[in-house]
This record gives structure tokens, C-alpha cells and sequence, in this order.
């Protein structure tokens, strides 16, 4: 179904979901490929991720060494080799498993964070993003821009955010952290007008804690309150969801 310019694909497993997008983005990566010297991707970190990137990783035919990675969010003091850490998260997942040209990490440990920022910042400027692999949270964020920060027309690239306790709360359910208290505070995150300049979106949702999200992401008007929902206006975006994931959606011609 469509939502929008949004395509949104429903799977009976999360695994069939993770395998499909992952199918689907490798093709899109051979194809750009054979028109482009290098390739620029953003990869997301979180559990959600697991299925797609394990496929990803595993994908023939693509020349990786001519792919620039980049991760689009990253807590704030923790340390880099933390099994929470976002950079760490994709570095065992997938960023070790095959031969890139480059990676890219955002330094949450930077001994100045505006610096970091502007690094980052110029990194996105001189390499245009052509695909990103995005995760929607619970409260709806994109990356780490929690509905309190994100702004469609956010005139940053990269910036420091303060995370809400819906966001923090998640990572605790995600059994990413064992009490909320362990949380960080603060976070990295790529913007919103940064994440969509890429020409290809693919946001990969399982679970049924997303439930709610979705339905949101879907169903109500495209605001600040519900980040999630400017994926409809993207021209080149796929929503891939589960059946968990997919279970408080109600069928409505406004989105058939």
C-alpha cells in the first residue's frame, strides 16, 4: 500500500522483512553503481536493524570498495567500544564484514562537540547521501531528532540533542540498557532535512513495540509531533514492516 509517496511493504516475519529489504537495497547499490564511481550510505543502529543488515552483509556481487559508509546518530560520553554504542553497534554488524572504501563515525567522546558537528557536517556536504537505512522509534524519531527537536526545515546537518524519556525508555526496552538511569542524556544526530537529501530512503520497522509508531507514521498528519510522518512526502522512500509492526493499522482509503 501507499501512504503518501510513501511505499509501505507488510511481511509475515521479521525475518522475510529484514531479507527483503535487504534484497531490495542491494539492487539499488549495484544499479547506482553502474553510474556512479562511489556510492554514500547511511546505516542506522538498533535491534530493528539485525535482520537486514545480517542479509546485507552476506549480499554477492557488490563492489563495496566503492561504498562510503556513514552511522547517523550516536549517544553522547559513552564509551566507543561500549556494546551500546551506535558506531560499535555497525562496525561488528556489518562494517567488518565487507571491504568499504570508507567509514564514517560520529565521535560522541569529541573533546568539543561543536567541532564534531561541523566535522560530520562537511563530511555529508562533500560526500551527497544516495541511500539511507533508517529505524522510526517508538516516539517516532528519526535518528536521534525526538519529536522536542526534530524540525522538517532544521537548518543543521548534524547536531547535539537532549534525549526525551520516551526515546531513553525505548532503549531499556530494546534491553540495550538495563535501567533508564544508564541511559546517556545527550545524543548526536544527523537532522531531518539531512537524513531525506537522500535520494533513496528505506526505513526497515519490526516489532510490535512499533506498533504504535507506525500507525502514527501512517495514519496522522505529517507534523514535528510524529517526526516519522515526513517519510510520506519523500519521492523515493519504502516503509518495510511486519506484521507486528502492522497490527494497529486500520484500513482507511486514505492511505490504500
Amino acid at each position: 500500500m501507499k501512504a503518501g509517496n510513501l511505499e509501505v511493504k507488510i511481511f509475515n516475519t521479521r525475518q522475510e522483512m529484514g531479507a527483503k529489504a535487504a534484497q531490495t537495497v542491494a539492487a539499488k547499490i549495484r544499479e547506482l553503481l553502474k553510474v556512479k564511481e562511489f556510492v554514500n550510505i547511511i546505516f542506522a543502529s538498533a535491534p530493528s536493524q539485525n535482520e537486514f543488515l545480517a542479509v546485507l552483509s552476506e549480499e554477492k556481487d557488490i563492489a563495496w570498495e566503492r561504498i562510503n559508509a556513514f552511522h547517523m546518530d550516536e549517544y553522547v560520553g559513552l564509551p566507543a567500544d561500549a556494546p551500546q554504542n551506535f558506531g560499535y553497534f555497525l562496525k561488528v554488524r556489518l562494517f567488518d564484514k565487507i571491504p568499504l572504501h570508507s567509514i564514517h563515525y560520529l565521535n560522541g567522546n569529541a573533546t568539543d562537540i561543536e567541532a564534531e558537528c561541523e566535522r560530520y557536517s562537511k563530511l555529508l556536504t562533500d560526500f551527497p547521501t544516495d541511500i539511507v537505512c533508517l529505524g522510526i522509534g517508538e516516539n517516532c524519531h528519526l535518528a536521534f531528532n525526538d519529536p522536542h527537536v526534530a524540525f522538517f526545515d532544521d537548518p543543521l546537518i548534524v547536531k547535539k540533542v537532549s534525549l526525551d524519556e520516551a526515546c531513553r525508555q525505548q532503549q531499556v526496552n530494546d534491553a540495550c540498557f538495563e535501567s533508564l538511569e544508564e541511559v546517556p542524556q545527550d545524543a548526536l544526530t544527523i537532522t531531518i532535512p539531512a537524513l531525506l537529501k537522500a535520494k533513496y530512503a528505506y526505513a526497515i520497522v519490526p516489532g510490535v513495540k512499533k506498533a504504535e509508531a507506525i500507525q502514527h507514521t501512517i495514519e496522522d498528519e505529517i507534523s514535528e509531533a510524529f517526526p516519522s510522518t515526513t517519510l510520506r512526502n519523500h519521492p523515493e522512500a519504502i516503509l518495510y514492516i511486519d506484521k507486528d509492526s502492522a497490527g494497529r493499522l486500520t484500513e482507511t482509503s486514505s492511505y490504500k
